[in-house]
């Protein structure tokens, strides 16, 4: 038995137009095939999270499991539509642009919070100087992300980015669980000096609800490095901690980070 809800639809915005990740650029983009600047999957995913959160409200943002696989790009100024089908005790979501599949994914929410030990991820620094990505992300390297907050100003900001209207985040000074995702990305971005890169999926474990007022960092490591259909992919497993004691998510986070016209460059 299921039952769909409601579907979400966003004016995408393409956040990162001036990133120093150049797929975000419409010149650079369209060499590698597509048709402008890519919308980042961050945000992408971070559409996908209205669902659950209306679904669940605040119960989610502190335990809930949300998991996204990106198809197809989805660009600036297009309708995304997120929608979503309950089945069992769980979504299956899927964003959908110019008559496109451009990602799917799934969210739940189990009964607890999974403990996790802080132990097993010691926290690093950010690299002080970032090598080129010829000699990065070596399987089992250990990476920290430079220390940011998400309150106030940043947050009312965030939130309009990515056209996001539920009052749950301001009313309560929480942060939105994309943010998070934010930092996924900046465990590349603080260490390694990358060419055009893409974001391919996703899959975070909430572990608390994060409030403005929290100083966030992740700590990551390399769990995956290999080259697939000319394309060379790393993947990270990563706890990001609040004020470097509590955590409040754990994410696997899948990129691509030298695409294959790059690769052969």
């Amino acid at each position: 038995m299921s039952a769909g809800l409601e579907p979400w639809r966003v004016s995408a915005y393409n956040t990162a137009k001036q990133s120093e990740n150049k797929m975000h650029d419409d010149t650079v983009a369209r060499r590698f095939g597509f048709t402008g600047g890519l919308v980042p999957g961050v945000e992408v995913m971070a559409y996908m999270m209205h669902l659950p959160v209306q679904r669940w409200g605040r119960d989610f943002l502190e335990r809930g499991l949300i998991e996204a696989r990106f198809l197809k790009p989805v660009y600036d100024g297009e309708t995304a539509t997120v929608s979503g089908q309950e089945i069992g005790n769980g979504l299956t979501l899927e964003v959908g642009s110019r008559g496109e599949l451009c990602a799917t994914g799934s969210a739940s929410l189990p009964t607890r919070a999974p403990s996790v030990d802080l132990a097993d991820y010691p926290e690093v620094a950010a690299a002080v100087a970032r090598p080129g990505i010829d000699t990065s992300f070596p399987l089992g390297q250990r990476l920290g992300t430079q220390p940011v907050s998400w309150g106030g100003a940043q947050l009312r900001g965030y939130l309009d980015e990515i056209r996001e209207t539920d009052p749950i985040y301001l009313s309560n000074n929480l942060i939105h669980p994309g943010t998070l995702q934010r930092i996924m990305n900046r465990v590349l971005v603080d260490n390694v000096v990358l060419g055009p890169w893409i974001h391919v999926g996703s899959k975070m474990q909430l572990l608390a609800a994060a409030t403005g007022d929290d100083v966030l960092t992740a700590r990551a490591k390399v769990v995956g490095t290999y080259d697939k259909k000319g394309h060379r992919f790393a993947e990270f497993d990563a706890l990001i901690v609040a004020n470097g004691t509590t955590p409040v998510a754990r994410c696997h986070h899948v990129a691509i980070v030298m695409p294959r016209q790059q690769a052969a460059a």
